[in-house]
């Protein structure tokens, strides 16, 4: 008999149903979001934070902040490299066509849907990157190690004097201020940067030229 097969068939409670509904319309209503607002692909949160990947986006403001203080410091036809960095990143492709370019070197491939600038990286090989991308190619880089560590630091440090013509805008915990100084030379700016989500550890900005974040 038919019915006594469809007792075989595991059935979700109440409650779990209510639940899985509820987790469906609110993605729907996210994705009915992005398509009536023009929703942009390079828009902050259009690739959600990854915990496990230690991603923690900035905030618009700060985001903008820093976007712009990297072209003002790349100058005109400049080139910039965020290493770490994708929110930045993101900013900078909403004002694209403003005479520079960017690029992301970044572990989680998700951000390979920008193409030709994502570049696949691992703080662990800081040199292992493309050939095409030549030493001292950028006019400024943006970096925010994913960890607070000496580690992390040093090796993405390898990186970013790999990458510079000399300019550097470092983001990372007020706990490496020191580890900051003696691995790339930086100082720390009046400049708070914020995140969308409040981190524990309180954050700032380092520099090694006269920025417009002081």
């Amino acid at each position: 008999k038919m019915d006594d097969d469809d007792d075989d068939i595991p059935q979700l409670s109440s409650h779990t149903l209510a639940a899985l509904q509820e987790f469906y319309l609110e993605q729907q209503q996210r994705e009915g979001m992005k398509t009536s607002q023009g929703f942009n692909q390079y828009s902050i949160g259009s690739i959600e934070e990854d915990w496990q990947l230690s991603q923690f986006w900035y905030n618009d403001e700060t985001a903008s902040c820093l976007a712009n203080e990297a072209v003002v410091a790349a100058g005109k036809g400049g080139r910039i490299a965020c290493v770490s960095a994708p929110s930045v990143y993101q900013k900078l492709k909403e004002q694209d066509g403003k005479g520079f370019s960017a690029c992301i070197l970044e572990y989680d491939k998700r951000f390979s849907v920008y193409g030709e600038e994502f570049i696949f990286y691992d703080y662990n090989h800081p040199l292992n990157l493309p050939e095409n991308l030549l030493p001292h190619s950028f006019d400024i880089v943006i970096a925010d190690p994913p960890y607070l560590s000496e580690e992390c630091l040093q090796k993405t440090a390898e990186t970013i004097k790999y990458l510079t013509k000399g300019k550097i805008l470092l983001c990372t915990g007020a706990i490496m201020e020191e580890q900051a100084a003696k691995h790339l030379g930086v100082k720390i700016c009046k400049f708070i940067p914020k995140h969308s989500r409040n981190l524990a550890n309180e954050f700032r900005c380092y520099v090694n030229y006269a920025s417009g974040l002081d």
